[in-house]
């Protein structure tokens, strides 16, 4: 019973054009389907982004894939919980499960596997004692055009970290990677995943934080927020290295003051490890290093409605 990776999220937006316009500049690849808009990475077959019409930006749904056999017992899991299955929504119909968590969030549950990525040149680099890189220039071409190469993870706002842990955990079969006290919360899938999947930050209501895609190199991860910046889009926050799953980040606000992160370099958890979450204190919950954290960071800026 077990969730093994994170498909899509789908995103209500009041212009799904525009905001497919920025997640183009981001360097995704966009398909208009006739009532929704489909983000993808180049060289991946997998929606990651699914874009609807809506009065507000909101998270509509996330979708999680799972194999044959997890499928049938996280039904069983869902039965026992007495978690109701709904109808799809006619936005964006799917198959698989529809359910909704505790706090309301809709997820659909369907038997999917993670899509392969595009891969990217060894990153090699020169350390004390530590020479990868012989013979040829480190730095990337000023005119590197950033392209993702996947969807990493999702984070979102919960008014209960606990109970959100409770149920991702012991109806969904994830796993708790670490947490920082009762301000944020990380999960992975257990048959092997980045560090974080799905993530979780104190608010007073639920809502969509950021989603998160893998770029091929720390410069890619800067390359990327300048260019960003240059087309015109606003600054979220970065360059800098997080604490609790290591990743490099620069985050860029969309249309609607979301957020979209680059990111590279995150810690794994494998499937055979006895991974042990850590409690970490709050100075170390967000960063290691970089710019100050903007005030506007950890507030959710999606309209209740």
């Amino acid at each position: 019973m077990a969730v093994y990776s994170l498909q899509h999220l789908c995103l209500a937006v009041p212009d799904p054009a525009l905001g497919a316009g920025f997640y183009e500049d981001f360097g995704l690849e966009a398909e208009d389907r006739g009532g929704s808009m489909a983000l993808c990475c180049a060289g991946r077959d997998q929606d990651q982004i699914v874009l609807v019409e809506g009065a507000r930006r909101q998270l509509h749904h996330i979708c999680l894939g799972t194999d044959e056999a997890g499928y049938e017992a996280l039904k069983s899991a869902l039965a026992a919980n007495a978690t109701e299955l709904l109808d799809p929504p006619k936005q964006a119909p799917g198959d698989g499960l529809w359910l909704r968590d505790p706090e309301g969030v809709l997820i659909n549950l369907r038997t999917a596997e993670a899509a392969p990525w595009a891969g990217a040149p060894e990153w090699r680099i020169n350390s004390p004692g530590h020479v990868s890189r012989i013979g040829a220039r480190g730095f990337p071409p000023r005119d590197t055009v950033v392209k993702p190469r996947r969807l990493g993870h999702m984070l979102s706002f919960t008014t209960d970290i606990d109970n959100k842990i409770d149920f991702y955990t012991r109806v969904l079969g994830m796993r708790l990677s670490d947490r920082a006290q009762d301000m944020v919360a990380f999960l992975h899938c257990p048959g092997g995943s980045d560090h974080h999947v799905l993530a979780f930050l104190a608010g007073q209501r639920p809502g969509f934080h950021h989603a998160s895609f893998e770029v091929a190199s720390v410069d890619e991860v800067g390359l990327g927020g300048c260019q960003m910046v240059a087309k015109g889009h606003r600054n979220g926050w970065g360059l800098g290295r997080h604490v609790i799953g290591s990743n490099f980040f620069h985050y860029i606000r969309d249309p609607w003051n979301g957020l979209a992160e680059y990111f590279c370099d995150i810690d794994y958890i494998p499937a055979d490890m006895a991974w042990q979450p850590q409690n970490w204190p709050l100075e170390d919950s967000l960063y290691v290093w970089g710019p100050d954290m903007p005030e506007d960071f950890p507030i959710n800026f999606e309209d209740p409605g």
